[in-house]
């Protein structure tokens, strides 16, 4: 019984980034739900509870900025997906989130369309979920400063996998200690967040998302990084060579609904 406790107490505070000190930094705690999607009435039923009935309890349950994005059309793409990015002040948040919606009564009753779905007529064909921490160089995620309509923004997720955990965690600290967090805040590349990944299906990894008016502002963003004499420095030191073995990028744009 003490065993189990005590795994469990660990786990808590890992999820929550706690230092063998103790202190628990005060970092924001992450989930991202991506719905697959095999046609448009899933993807209605989908959007219209998550409009209706997810994002209006997640704002009484104390999340008041949440992240609906879809992908940004692109030749050879035809699973549909949406993404939705929630921001947590804790892991116990997260933790505790499920039985909160359980006793919403209006939750239950706005979205019970979806909530009621049956096995002859399911809302989705799978959902995805990744648990990350926030970086220690950027504990809070942020709103975009764009001033575009939302359907000209192009939202950009990274995810860079590492070829081993003590590589991985050597890029995190090349973002964090090497400040390649301080170089996306310089150029203004409007960082939402910039995470761990804890739990998810391709680790170990880290994920970040950064915002754009438009392709061609993106495009132009990512030549001054390219060019910046900073980053020539800090991906030429030695200590950093070799720590990423896969980047995925996805091009996404927020939907109307979305608060991010």
């Amino acid at each position: 019984m003490f065993r189990t406790t005590l795994i469990i107490v660990i786990l808590s505070a890992l999820l929550n980034g706690q230092t063998a000190t103790g202190k628990t930094p005060k970092r924001d705690f992450y989930q991202i739900k991506v719905y697959h999607l095999k046609d448009t009435d899933q993807e209605k039923t989908v959007e219209a509870f998550l409009e209706k009935a997810y994002l209006p309890a997640l704002h009484r349950a104390g999340i008041e900025k949440i992240g609906v994005f879809k992908p940004v059309p692109a030749a050879g793409t035809t699973e549909l997906l949406i993404y939705v990015f929630i921001p947590f002040s804790s892991y116990e948040q997260f933790s505790k989130l499920d039985q909160r919606l359980d006793k919403d009564s209006r939750y239950q009753q706005d979205g019970s369309l979806y909530l009621n779905a049956t096995i002859a007529k399911p809302p989705f064909e799978r959902i995805e979920s990744i648990l990350l921490n926030a970086f220690a160089g950027n504990p809070h995620f942020s709103l975009p400063k764009l001033s575009g309509p939302k359907k000209d923004r192009i939202y950009e997720l990274r995810s860079y996998e590492g070829p081993t955990e003590k590589l991985y965690w050597n890029k995190v600290e090349m973002f964090n200690k090497g400040d390649e967090v301080g170089l996306f805040r310089r150029l203004n590349f409007n960082a939402v967040f910039y995470g761990e990944v804890v739990s998810g299906s391709r680790m170990p990894n880290l994920m970040y998302l950064t915002t754009f008016e438009n392709r061609a502002d993106r495009d132009e963003h990512w030549k001054a990084f390219s060019n910046d004499a900073y980053w020539k420095q800090l991906s030429a030191k030695p200590e950093y060579q070799g720590n990423v073995s896969r980047n995925d990028t996805r091009f996404l744009y927020p939907v109307g609904y979305s608060d991010i």
